[in-house]
């Protein structure tokens, strides 16, 4: 048996960063992983997914004759686009696994292999070379998530793929069902659309993709699915999809009727689920929810030592996502040895959505805000208004600032180019509960595209150099639950 001060199961984004966070403190680390370091924020996830997103968008824009040049006609192969994302995924792996090779001196140790608990103390460690029993004073759960599959589709990994398949891929598919228009679902629509050599279908539930999102929103990347040609199923229940032998048929009904289709793949994306089978949790005494993941108050599940961070929880906020994981899991250390860290702050976590045009949000969006009854005001600014989009000769999408009456910051939307850019301030002024005056005041660089959100707040405050009765693309509006 080992001795650690902590023992960690997993080493993606949550359990990483919480590694890292205990060597800092001092303690010394058992990291359990079976797979890959760095798990979904690195591979068939965050860095590789974006950075097809990349080399899709600088595709796309090296073929616009709208910029002093013609490029003409240019050659694309699957196997260099994924030699391209392999590279970058291998630059950030090699970067991780290098730190970990170097503190073992430290304590730090990458143990390979399953882990499952025999005890509140103990975990098991089931790997190629043997077994191993490792004990720990504390222990973090950080074992991510994987697609979720709905019942009645097998998914073969060939015809029949989830996102952790897209890179095994041996070509472009010459036609694509997307099950699901949530933000994965809506990321590979954007990549596969931008290549110009798939057909794409999305099968949408709903009637309008991006449901969580505000309608303005949702529309806007609705219409630039609909100009890369990508047929969306709206309303539409999902009857049947099996594989053939030439690839899969699908039948969906809308608009009340029955409609049967072939493609040549379909990729199932439909939100992911935890991963904790095999981990014997009863046997530690660590429970689920109703909702499928590990129970937690903050970080914390109902047995002392045992923390719990990432997609493997269930908590209110609902967020997947790399940063929040890393958050957590940081948290979590900062918890377990007495740091009396404060709590991780839900309202202000940025999010990026890799599609065409870009979306960036933070805080509250017009639609989250009526549903809970907070009276808010608008501000929105087409980017066709914006110095920077302009120059950029891009001036698809808007910026859309929410304030309370009393102008504390609510929330912010970016749509277009560099939206990314604009919502790392705004966080940090929400977290604070700064207000649209702080904005209003703060020199932004020129240009920018953050000028949009500034002249917004000016907008809000009546002081902007844009003046929406003379101006085409300013909107400016005001909810209250009583009205």
């Amino acid at each position: 048996m080992t001795k650690f001060d902590l023992c960690i199961l997993g080493a993606g984004p949550a359990g990483y960063a919480a590694a890292m966070r205990a060597n800092d403190l001092g303690k010394t680390v058992a990291l359990v992983e079976a797979g890959r370091v760095g798990g979904t924020g690195l591979h068939s996830g965050a860095l590789s997914s974006k950075t097809m997103w990349h080399l899709a968008m600088d595709y796309s824009r090296a073929g616009k004759a709208d910029r002093g040049f013609d490029a003409g006609k240019i050659d694309v192969s699957y196997s260099s686009v994924m030699q391209s994302v392999q590279e970058a995924v291998s630059e950030r792996r090699n970067l991780l696994c290098h730190q970990l090779t170097h503190l073992q001196s430290a304590g730090m140790e990458l143990v390979r292999g399953r882990g499952r608990f025999t005890s509140t103390s103990t975990v098991q460690v089931d790997g190629e070379d043997g077994s191993r029993e490792i004990h720990a004073d504390k222990f973090l759960i950080a074992t991510g998530s994987r697609p979720r599959v709905p019942e009645g589709i097998t998914i073969d990994g060939k015809r029949i793929i989830t996102s952790d398949h897209v890179e095994d891929l041996e070509d472009f598919p010459k036609s694509l069902v997307i099950v699901g228009s949530g933000v994965v679902g809506c990321e590979y629509a954007t990549i596969f659309g931008h290549y110009d050599r798939t057909k794409i279908y999305m099968i949408d539930r709903r009637d309008r993709i991006l449901p969580f999102e505000d309608e303005d929103v949702s529309a806007r990347v609705s219409e630039a699915f609909e100009s890369m040609g990508v047929t969306i199923h709206r309303s539409a229940k999902l009857q049947s999809l099996v594989a053939t032998e030439d690839g899969v048929r699908y039948e969906v009904e809308c608009d009340g009727k029955l409609k049967t289709f072939d493609v040549e793949r379909a990729l199932i994306s439909i939100g992911r689920v935890p991963n904790f089978e095999g981990l014997d949790l009863h046997v530690a005494g660590v429970t689920c929810d109703a909702r499928g993941g590990i129970a937690v108050k903050g970080t914390r599940t109902g047995i002392p030592n045992i923390f719990a961070a990432g997609d493997a929880t269930t908590d209110t906020t609902n967020l997947a996502l790399a940063n929040v994981a890393e958050l957590e899991g940081r948290y979590a250390v900062e918890t377990m040895f007495g740091e009396n860290p404060p709590p991780v702050d839900y309202r202000s976590m940025p999010t990026i959505m890799f599609l065409s045009p870009e979306v960036a949000s933070v805080g509250l969006g017009e639609q989250q805000a009526r549903e809970r009854g907070i009276p808010h005001r608008v501000a929105s600014i087409g980017n066709h208004l914006i110095s920077r989009n302009i120059a950029m000769r891009n001036t698809d999408g808007f910026i859309k600032l929410l304030a309370a009456p009393d102008n504390t910051i609510l929330g912010l939307r970016v749509v277009g180019p560099q939206a990314s850019s604009c919502v790392q301030g705004i966080a940090l002024l929400i977290e604070l509960g700064g207000t649209i005056d702080d904005i209003a005041r703060c020199a932004h660089p020129h240009p920018a595209v953050t000028e949009g959100v500034q002249e917004c707040a000016r907008l809000l405050l009546g002081r902007s150099i844009l003046k929406p009765e003379f101006v085409d693309g300013v909107r400016l509006s005001a909810f209250s639950p009583e009205l």
